[in-house]
């Protein structure tokens, strides 16, 4: 019977993290399951890219 509960427990945090990390993909924070990798030439530039890249 203990080894249902920890089983039970360990399934419960990994449930629990995934949830988590789907929270923080949804702000913007990381990428998890549902996005793709984002494409470099997609980012913003930088304000130091700008400055270099004009002259």
């Amino acid at each position: 019977m203990e080894i249902v509960v920890a089983l039970g427990m360990a399934v419960a945090v990994v449930v629990a993290a995934d949830r988590l990390m789907l929270w923080l993909e949804s702000r913007g924070h990381v990428n998890w399951r549902r996005t793709g990798p984002r494409r470099l030439n997609a980012e913003p530039e930088t304000e130091l890219e700008l400055l270099l890249k004009d002259s």
